[in-house]
């Protein structure tokens, strides 16, 4: 019955395989066709933000494996989300016209395939049932992080080797923003901390972009360099793109199209890990940091599937670190 009271929606596909880069260029009266299996929380919040009329995803938006809220945050979002299978992209073209109606996908007035509407109280269910079998999920996560510690042990033991940077952090406050859950909201809610103390801007990928939207200009951005808009990336601040344990920096590349100068550092962890050790190591007084995943689904949202760098991280920051996570909810409604 629920199905049948769903009105088709017709709009424009707005296919990408990466649903980070697809809502930068998807918006109103458009249907985003993902490949985005365990479909993330914060993911779910910029399809929302995007103004999309329904979702059509060519993986499972949520395997069971863990549970994952993003596809209950977006329908509860009002936005219809459509489980279809790889083929789909395969289907229909990038700025087609489809139809949707329950599962049913067409273009051209012709069936493409039917897809599983996913519905708010079965998502609901879903999620409660997975919530209460937690159990395995830890402890496989728990297992993962035990043996990764070895190997990422120079977080701990300073071996990684750090360039020299324009940025001056000695004895400063260094606020961190990566694109996390609340992230946005949590540096609203900094601002006048940041007005009044002036701290280093450091932005971590997307992050970056969040330092701009709130009318900031971030001094230092670490990263891969894919989440974060070419304008964000040309605003000045010093570049420093991740190189991984074997010597690739995915970022470098995007960074040599636009001919923007940076700095390439290997280090072992996440970006993150990186902007806040070399924080650390360059003498920050505190290191705030804002969007750091920081419970169990958070870290599987990020197909993360251990937490051993930001545990080494966080270990050898102390009390140096501080999270601004929720920060936002101290804040009395407007």
């Amino acid at each position: 019955m629920e199905i049948a009271a769903l009105p088709a929606i017709r709009g424009t596909a707005r296919l990408g395989r990466r649903t980070k880069d697809l809502v930068k260029r998807i918006g109103p009266g458009e249907v985003a066709v993902i490949d985005h299996r365990n479909l993330d929380r914060i993911a779910a919040e910029e399809l929302i933000a995007s103004g999309v009329e329904a979702v059509v995803n060519a993986s499972p938006s949520s395997d069971g494996s863990y549970p994952n809220s993003g596809p209950l945050t977006l329908v509860r979002g009002g936005v219809p989300l459509i489980d279809a299978g790889p083929e789909i992209f395969e289907r229909i073209a990038d700025g087609g016209v489809v139809e949707l109606e329950g599962g049913s996908i067409r273009s051209g007035g012709s069936l493409v395939m039917d897809g599983r509407l996913l519905l708010e109280d079965e998502l609901a269910d879903a999620l409660e049932s997975r919530r209460r079998e937690i159990d395995r999920a830890l402890h496989d996560f728990a297992e993962n992080t035990m043996a990764h510690l070895r190997e990422e042990g120079e977080l701990l033991f300073g071996a990684i080797e750090l360039p020299e940077t324009r940025t001056r952090f000695r004895d400063r406050h260094a606020l961190v923003v990566a694109r996390g859950a609340d992230h946005v909201r949590d540096l609203r809610a900094l601002r006048s901390y940041a007005d009044r103390v002036e701290p280093v801007l450091v932005g971590v990928d997307g992050g970056a972009d969040a330092i701009v939207a709130e009318g900031l200009v971030p001094d230092l951005i670490v990263g891969d360099m894919d989440s974060a808009a070419e304008a964000t990336l040309r605003c000045g601040a010093e570049l420093i793109a991740h190189a991984y344990r074997d010597g690739i920096a995915p970022g470098a590349s995007r960074l040599r199209e636009l001919g923007l100068d940076h700095t390439v550092v290997p280090s072992a962890g996440t970006s993150q890990d990186l902007a806040m050790f070399l924080a650390y190591e360059k003498g920050a007084a505190l290191i705030v940091s804002v969007g750091s995943p920081f419970n169990l689904v958070e870290f599987l949202d990020k197909q993360r599937p251990g937490m051993s760098s930001t545990f080494l991280t966080r270990l050898r920051l102390g009390e140096t670190l501080v999270d601004a996570r929720g920060i936002s909810r101290l804040q009395p409604s407007p």
